[in-house]
């Protein structure tokens, strides 16, 4: 019968245990010296080697021929403590056994002496799911443990153990395994299996299997289909996007082009790629873009990420909209895990990465923000010194009477009128600046001059639609400049934000 790959190759070996020298050599000096502990914790993600150790050090107490630390594997304890014939070593899962009378069930027998072997291990693992009165069960046999007794607990969650338990236990923290270390084993396995693996396709393989080495392995079996295994082949059956499929659609959100985004995304659609593999790759490769602005030669980048098309996205994004993109992935997820739908969740992710005026989380505002005052600081650098502010006066003596100032000004000047012309295929900003109440609009030499009343108007109106529209009628070099007078009655501001719902569905509050 077909075994399993992870299963076929688990180690037998505490020298065969990938990345874990720190863990191996400790038990297996403790093996040779005889001062073992009662109670073993390991600890780390899965995958990464707690319970091929706990077996290897279950066989190696009762081994009749132990060489080196190690067990011999040939010997009769060794072989029925494998094939699980004696009943003296027992694998318990917590997470199916977790009630106070599994654990009782379980010490009622401990207390007896092993029938056929040196040593009674019990392996609980995933510990961190036995209930409180199982746990306050398991420490009254820890604190006063028989001396054939040895119990090897393994858990993913160490802040679930009480701290009672953790206290009677030697702790030993699995690491993470290395995509170098994974990427050499997969070639390995292949080799011996014998079918090829190309060296993108053991990259990419290691990547998605963060760091378990199990995780590769079953990658690894499932993408074994045929005697050539390439990254075509890993991206088909695991049903991811490829790398260029992947950057055209970062580059359209870098773009703010939603429709080629969403595009894109139709396309990877159709080809049967899974949404939700598609949003972490997606958020994997934003938070590689991340680190890439901040340290552009850290180890941290993935090892399958192409650092060309990294360094050219990371000049059209910014880390805040990088920022404010990863918490709207995180939601996305989120809402997918909820049961939602993954390919509208993936729809609405790319629309508001395109747009941040579409979300409302903290990260899109500092991200506007952020964008405002760049903004606001180019054009002061660039501000005229002699160009002096517009005053009400002004306004007035321009021809502009005071009572005029409370009703929808007509435009004052052919610029003007061109520029809200272009504006009316963007509501909301029309809407802002066509009911700019007591607004004087002129223009000095390179600078377009706007004096507004009201907080309303000058928190909302630099957007880059708007700065187009006054490049395109007044030249590339034009400079804007906004002063906003604070003497604005609540009375006028929710008149002017009721008359913008006929806009439609446009809020500002």
């Amino acid at each position: 019968m077909y075994q399993a790959l992870y299963r076929k190759y688990r180690s037998r070996l505490f020298k065969d245990v990938i990345g874990q020298e720190h863990v191996t050599e400790t038990l297996r000096h403790q093996m040779i010296s005889g001062r073992l502990s009662h109670a073993y914790l390991f600890v780390g993600t899965r995958g990464t080697g707690k319970t091929s150790c706990a077996k290897i050090l279950s066989r190696a107490v009762n081994c009749q021929n132990p060489s080196g630390g190690e067990p011999c594997n040939e010997c009769i304890s060794c072989v029925g403590i494998e094939d699980g014939s004696i009943l003296d070593v027992l694998e318990l899962d917590a997470a199916s056994n977790n009630r106070v009378d599994d654990v009782r069930a379980l010490l009622d027998e401990a207390i007896y002496t092993p029938a056929s072997v040196k040593r009674r291990v019990y392996i609980i693992d995933e510990v961190h799911m036995l209930s409180t009165a199982a746990f306050n069960a398991l420490l009254k046999i820890l604190e006063e443990p028989p001396e054939h007794l040895l119990f090897i607990l393994a858990t993913t969650e160490l802040h679930k153990v009480p701290a009672t338990i953790q206290s009677r236990c030697q702790r030993f923290s699995f690491k993470r395994l290395s995509p170098a270390a994974i990427t050499s084993w997969l070639k390995t396995v292949a080799e011996r299996e014998g079918f090829t693996l190309t060296a993108d396709a053991a990259d990419k393989l290691s990547a998605l299997a963060d760091g378990s080495m199990r995780d590769g392995l079953s990658l690894l079996d499932q993408c074994a289909s045929d005697s050539v295994i390439d990254l075509l082949r890993v991206l088909d059956t695991i049903g991811l996007a490829g790398r260029k499929e992947l950057l055209e659609l970062i580059n359209s959100v870098a773009d703010r082009d939603i429709s080629s985004a969403l595009c894109i995304l139709g396309k990877l659609y159709d080809d049967g790629k899974d949404m939700t593999s598609l949003l972490n790759e997606i958020g994997a490769l934003v938070r590689d873009l991340l680190v890439f602005k901040l340290s552009p030669d850290s180890a941290l980048i993935s090892a399958d990420v192409d650092r060309a098309g990294l360094s050219a996205l990371s000049k059209k994004l910014p880390s805040e909209r990088l920022l404010s993109g990863l918490d709207v992935i995180k939601d996305a997820l989120f809402n997918v895990s909820r049961g939602g739908s993954s390919r509208l969740a993936v729809e609405m992710c790319l629309i508001r990465m395109c747009d941040e005026r579409l979300s409302a989380d903290t990260s899109s505002l500092l991200a506007r923000v952020l964008v405002l005052e760049r903004s606001a600081s180019g054009q002061n650098q660039r501000q005229s010194p002699v160009a002096p502010p517009v005053t009400l006066s002004d306004a007035v003596n321009a021809g502009v009477s005071e009572d005029s100032l409370d009703t929808v000004p007509e435009p004052q000047n052919d610029f003007w009128s061109a520029i809200l012309g272009l504006l009316e295929d963007d509501p909301p900003v029309y809407a802002i600046l066509r009911k700019i109440t007591g607004a004087q609009v002129e223009r000095r030499e390179n600078t377009l001059m706007i004096r507004t009343e009201g907080g309303i108007t000058a928190s909302l109106i630099d957007y880059e639609s708007f700065k187009d529209a006054v490049k395109k009628v007044l030249g590339p070099d034009i400079v804007i400049h906004m002063e906003a007078d604070n003497v604005n009655t609540e009375e006028k501001k929710r008149s002017t934000l009721d008359s913008l719902a006929a806009y439609g569905n446009v809020n500002f509050e």
